[in-house]
């Protein structure tokens, strides 16, 4: 796969698209999770979004179940409780796998161009987060524990 722009994603609704729609923005893409101690970034990272989004970025939630079984709810679950606690605005898409044999075609890109520490590939964690510039190259991961705030340096070299 040559471009993250050729990859197809489904929303919460369950429509596809290419990512080709994001294509000029800077993306901050995260693994998402309802029922996890780092939840709470939902507001830190609407926060970005709706900060940045007038500049050209956007943030990308993609709920996952494979960690602690910490988002078991339904796409239509999951939009409500982001909405209603965190008044989240930014894209919510349909739950995947960000590891194994079964693992999203945009997660297996993410890794590959931005492995973790000691050139690991593996998502170790809900709310892992992957900076990718306009052109559409992955240019930074995040670990769970990365506050959002504290990307606002690295978002803005590259708006």
């Amino acid at each position: 796969m040559d471009s993250i722009y050729d990859i197809l994603v489904h929303r919460l609704d369950g429509s596809e698209y290419a990512l080709r729609e994001h294509e000029n923005k800077v993306l901050l893409v995260v693994n998402t999770a309802s029922h996890c101690g780092f939840t709470p970034q939902y507001e830190g990272l609407e926060s970005l979004h709706k900060k940045y989004s007038p500049r050209g970025f956007a943030v990308l939630g993609f709920p996952c179940n494979q960690f602690g079984k910490q988002e078991p709810g339904t796409a239509e679950e999951i939009g409500e409780f982001c909405r209603a606690r965190f008044d989240v605005s930014f894209p919510l898409h349909e739950k995947i796998e960000v590891n194994g044999a079964r693992e999203h075609s945009l997660y297996k890109k993410l890794k590959q161009d931005a492995p973790g520490l000691m050139g690991t590939k593996a998502i170790k964690w809900n709310f892992t987060k992957f900076l990718v510039d306009r052109r559409g190259n992955t240019v930074k991961r995040f670990s769970p524990s990365a506050a959002p705030r504290d990307l606002e340096s690295d978002i803005e070299r590259l708006l």
